[in-house]
């Protein structure tokens, strides 16, 4: 076991931490990975269970996890190796090697929309009605997934005389080492538990605007614009930015920023130019489709039987 006890000197509590679950042999199953897999799980069955309330296919959310979780998982590893290519460029296999940590939710975020726009080109399907519809539940797996990083005493903030500030032997290590301008014996922000409040804050108001949205990108640029400034502030506190090569400039924060900036350009033309919500074909459905084929079937039933007779 490989406990670490986590302190809220200022509560007056503690709790012993693992960050691996289970051992099976010699692999180890780290709580990080099962956290994740929930929050997968979670989202996916309440994306089946509200499609048909919302108009949308059920099978198309198998489609979307499909294509979505690979891309996801490239784009969180290309997103966090860009930004650490001198330590990556030193040895590539290095980049295979996932086990040993590096994704970032940004990249993530990224690679799902690319790898869904892809199968919704594939399918000639309304890319905006497909994101629309799906991106609400991305803050609610950011949330859950969050409490990975809890496990794995990582993505903490500066040090802080906040109540609720936290501390432990990796967190004092890793300050000594990384932040030589704090003093490691102080608790630090939680800006994980920050993060997931937030997030769970953000699915509930993502599911109230998809209810009653009107117009295209709405859903969509509510995430992004909200998203994109609590993440601001948070990566403003946080000791393990990635920075854009040696300017100091914080990848995310300005990342963050951009996304606000196009969340509310998308608001504002979608409304401008009238672009209201569009419903999926009716090639999107099981059910329609199944219906239309049982159709045809008895129209070419019909007619073979009157060339017959």
């Amino acid at each position: 076991m490989n406990f670490d006890e986590v302190k809220f000197p200022y509560l007056g509590f503690s709790v012993n931490v693992d960050p691996v679950a289970f051992s099976i042999g010699s692999f180890d199953i780290y709580w990080y990975g099962i956290i994740i897999g929930l929050a997968i799980l979670l989202c996916g069955f309440l994306a089946v269970k509200q499609a048909k309330s919302q108009r949308f296919s059920e099978d198309l959310v198998y489609d979307i996890l499909l294509s979505g979780l690979p891309g996801a998982l490239i784009g969180a590893r290309l997103y966090y190796v860009a930004f650490e290519w001198d330590y990556y460029s030193q040895d590539i296999r290095r980049i295979f090697n996932i086990h040993s940590g590096g994704l970032a939710v940004y990249g993530g975020v990224i690679g799902a929309v690319i790898a869904v726009y892809i199968m919704c080109r594939i399918k000639k399907l309304p890319f905006v009605t497909v994101l629309d519809y799906a991106i609400v539940y991305i803050p609610l797996g950011q949330a859950i997934g969050r409490w990975g990083n809890f496990f794995n005493q990582e993505a903490f903030g500066t040090t802080t005389n906040l109540p609720w500030g936290m501390t432990s032997q990796r967190i004092y290590n890793y300050i000594a080492e990384n932040c030589t301008n704090l003093d490691p014996s102080m608790p630090v922000h939680p800006t994980f538990l920050y993060e997931s409040l937030f997030n769970f804050f953000l699915f509930g108001f993502l599911l109230y605007v998809r209810n009653y949205s009107e117009h295209k990108f709405e859903t969509t640029s509510a995430y992004m614009f909200c998203y994109g400034f609590i993440r601001f502030l948070i990566e403003g506190l946080r000791t393990d930015a990635l920075y854009i090569g040696s300017t100091g400039i914080r990848a995310s924060q300005l990342l963050s920023l951009v996304i606000i900036i196009i969340g509310l350009v998308l608001t504002l033309v979608s409304h401008w130019k009238e672009m209201r919500r569009t419903a999926l074909p009716a090639s999107a459905f099981a059910y329609l489709r199944n219906d239309s084929n049982k159709d045809k079937q008895k129209k070419e039933e019909n007619t073979d039987g009157n060339k017959e007779a």
